[in-house]
């Protein structure tokens, strides 16, 4: 750990899963952390863990060298910039915002585009991994941006990726890299649920077809991943179903825009339009399964 590393700022923007355990990989690699979130409590457990309190991304981004964006999506990611107590205005001159939102790549070539013009740097940095990553500074991110971008980030982006991937030099690569992963990852866990509630309807031992599986091709990091999940019967969100309804969304924009067909995307997709729509949104996203479930009168486990 050198001792620029040690003196630099970071600000992070959002404390959710992700960005709690973002931002406490920065504080282990010596970075002084201010944060903000909109949910009080996540500010005081970071207060708590030796972080900076921020009311507002404008504060949190007064003298840091690199802000990092972990919001929703590009409408947030915006706000964040541009809205009231924006960071924008806030950061200094030559400063680095890293957003990691996932959105279309169209959109983060715009905001990268009115962020450079103020003498700021953007770096277009989607990633992946989970909670548990991004708590150990395990993450993978799809990154592109300018060379001066990078080198303003690195030290951030080294306490905080397992895996960094350099996918350009503008803005809008890493967030098309980004996509290609959601539309594999949709259709991974929809295929996933399908599978396991159709191996319910057969009556099937299903902490044995999740053996099985996962020893044979036909199994997916989605599929090892979540199913778990079902067989605990337990749909506390780690990635939640809206999720894939806004991600598989902005695949369908995409794909009409280019007149490119993703019709296997379009039915996983509809899939998880209809578990938001039957009321589970906000619950873990392997809820499809439940959704398999209702309509077909299969067994999935109880919670224990």
């Amino acid at each position: 750990m050198t001792t620029d590393t040690q003196t630099r700022r970071a600000a992070v923007i959002g404390l959710g899963s992700m960005g709690s355990g973002m931002a406490g990989s920065l504080l282990r690699a010596g970075f002084s952390v201010a944060a903000c979130d909109v949910n009080p409590e996540a500010v005081a457990r970071f207060r708590d863990a030796g972080g900076i309190a921020a009311a507002n991304p404008a504060e949190a981004a007064q003298g840091a060298d690199v802000v990092v964006s972990v919001v929703v999506n590009a409408a947030q990611t915006e706000a964040v910039l541009f809205g009231e107590h924006g960071a924008a205005a806030a950061m200094p001159e030559g400063a680095v915002f890293v957003s990691s939102a996932t959105m279309d790549p169209a959109v983060a070539r715009a905001l990268a585009a009115r962020l450079e013009a103020t003498s700021r740097l953007y770096l277009d940095a989607p990633m992946s991994g989970g909670a548990a990553r991004a708590a150990d500074g395990g993450l993978t991110f799809l990154a592109s941006g300018s060379p001066a971008a990078f080198a303003k980030a690195r030290p951030a982006l080294d306490a905080m990726a397992g895996t960094l991937y350099e996918l350009g030099d503008a803005a809008g690569q890493g967030a098309a890299f980004k996509m290609i992963n959601q539309l594999l990852a949709g259709v991974h866990i929809a295929a996933a649920c399908e599978a396991m509630s159709f191996a319910a309807k057969q009556g099937l031992d299903l902490a044995r077809v999740y053996e099985v599986i996962t020893k044979s091709a036909g199994n997916s990091w989605m599929f090892e991943n979540r199913v778990p999940h079902i067989l605990e019967a337990d749909y506390a969100p780690k990635s939640a179903v809206d999720i894939f309804v806004k991600d598989l969304g902005i695949v369908q924009d995409m794909a009409r825009a280019e007149k490119y067909p993703v019709p296997v995307a379009a039915a996983a997709l509809q899939m998880f339009l209809m578990a938001s729509g039957a009321g589970m949104g906000r619950d873990d996203d392997a809820s499809v399964a439940r959704l398999y479930a209702q309509v077909s009168g299969a067994k999935l486990p109880g919670r224990k």
